[in-house]
């Protein structure tokens, strides 16, 4: 896995170059978010049960259908499915986070997720809804809990939603 420095360092190494004025900025900014970036991740860390439970409460209450016999998440085997997939995002989202890259996220969760999901038949728009459900809560519980800057949070998210609406799965 690669954070922010090794894959700004990784790319001027290639080119044979000293680093500019953008990637000093990229350096800067992942500097400055670095406190802010390690509480966010102890947070998920420390809540990511409640994270999780009330993601899949909230999809679950949008899309009933998803429960009902034919549904992607009926039997308690699909369930199960389900609520490890949301757990498998929200893990990832926070290593992008800390590491303040989402190169991570190509490397683990996107590259292979089309085929997986083909082959399962899994319908996208509801994983597309928990991915933006998780960042929700997340967001909520840091917003009731005073805290200021949650800036940050949408990037892996964002991304995570961005790059599997982009492809035919």
């Amino acid at each position: 896995m690669q954070d922010a420095i090794t894959s700004i360092l990784n790319k001027y190494d290639l080119i044979g170059k000293y680093l500019d004025a953008p990637a000093m900025n990229e350096l800067t900014r992942y500097f400055d978010t670095a406190t802010n970036r390690i509480k966010v991740t102890k947070f998920i860390n420390s809540e990511a049960a409640k994270i999780i439970r009330e993601a899949a409460a909230r999809l679950y209450e949008e899309q009933p259908e998803l429960l009902r016999p034919g549904g992607n998440s009926y039997t308690t085997r699909r369930y199960a499915a389900c609520l490890r997939d949301i757990e498998y995002y929200l893990r990832y989202a926070s290593y992008a986070l800390i590491a303040g890259s989402t190169n991570i996220l190509n490397e683990r969760v996107l590259d292979g997720l089309r085929d997986t999901y083909n082959s399962l038949n899994v319908p996208i728009a509801p994983t597309l809804r928990s991915i933006k459900l998780l960042e929700e809560v997340i967001q909520d519980e840091l917003r009731q809990e005073n805290y200021i800057d949650r800036s940050i949070i949408s990037e892996p998210f964002e991304y995570i939603i961005q790059s599997l609406s982009e492809q035919d799965v």
